[in-house]
């Protein structure tokens, strides 16, 4: 079985500036190249930088990337998408009409004889208290049907500005590390106690590949700086980078 894993493409609706644009160039480019290559695509959290099912309206910003996941859909890929911290509030609107599975949390597979788990990992990082006060609140149903009460011009500026907070936020090195301290913990917890040989998560935005003992964890990167993805090949596990200039992955 072959299994591609992408996590924060963070595609953009709202007002792109030139790096947003190419970056989002680079992600069609890279679906496009992979139609018919997968028998499974998983899609870990924040691909798109905020979304919302009305009753009648999609956003149209993300028109061009819903086709290329049509299209690797049509090609025989199976799509499992994860929430993540800024794609949450779905409907049906990826299950009927993309034929997307929708996941809340955490995805479990068995492939080649490797159990993998997949999450987008927000839930797990540490000393990050607001944040995860902020994802209960957001959550709320309560909190949704306001949301769905606003005109989607109001919803979608508003989700904008909390976007480009968030996004925007850098942490220092050592806050970061303890973060992603959080992520490691994680995993080598599900890989000792024989629930995963595999965990790959995103959430961090940093790409990386670590052994542990008894299995491996694999973080997805992400498309701002890194244009990273993780592959599992018939049991085997990669961290890849897509390189657009060369059309290939390196």
């Amino acid at each position: 079985m072959k299994i591609c894993i992408i996590s924060d493409l963070h595609y953009k609706y709202s007002k792109a500036n030139a790096e947003d644009l190419e970056n989002s160039a680079i992600v069609l480019d890279f679906l496009d190249s992979i139609i018919g290559k997968y028998d499974l695509l998983i899609l870990a959290g924040d691909i798109f930088d905020l979304w919302f099912d009305w009753n009648f309206t999609i956003i149209k910003q993300y028109f061009p990337l819903l086709v290329k996941l049509y299209e690797i859909s049509q090609a025989s890929c199976r799509i499992v998408h994860i929430s993540g911290n800024h794609d949450f509030w779905f409907g049906n609107f990826l299950p009927d009409y993309i034929n997307v599975e929708l996941v809340d949390e955490t995805f479990l597979l068995e492939a080649d004889g490797k159990k993998i788990l997949v999450c987008h990992g927000d839930t797990h990082t540490v000393n990050d208290m607001r944040y995860q006060l902020f994802r209960r609140i957001i959550r709320f149903p309560f909190t949704k049907k306001v949301f769905s009460l606003l005109h989607p011009d109001l919803a979608l500026g508003l989700g904008s500005k909390l976007s480009r907070s968030s996004r925007a936020r850098k942490d220092p090195p050592p806050i970061r590390k303890k973060k992603n301290r959080g992520l490691h913990d994680y995993a080598r917890a599900q890989i000792r106690s024989g629930k995963a040989d595999y965990v790959i998560m995103g959430h961090s935005h940093f790409p990386e590949l670590i052994p542990m003992e008894g299995g491996s964890y694999a973080n997805c990167g992400d498309w701002i700086s890194h244009h990273s993805f993780v592959e599992i090949d018939s049991g085997d596990i990669r961290l890849i980078n897509y390189n657009i200039r060369k059309g290939d992955t390196a």
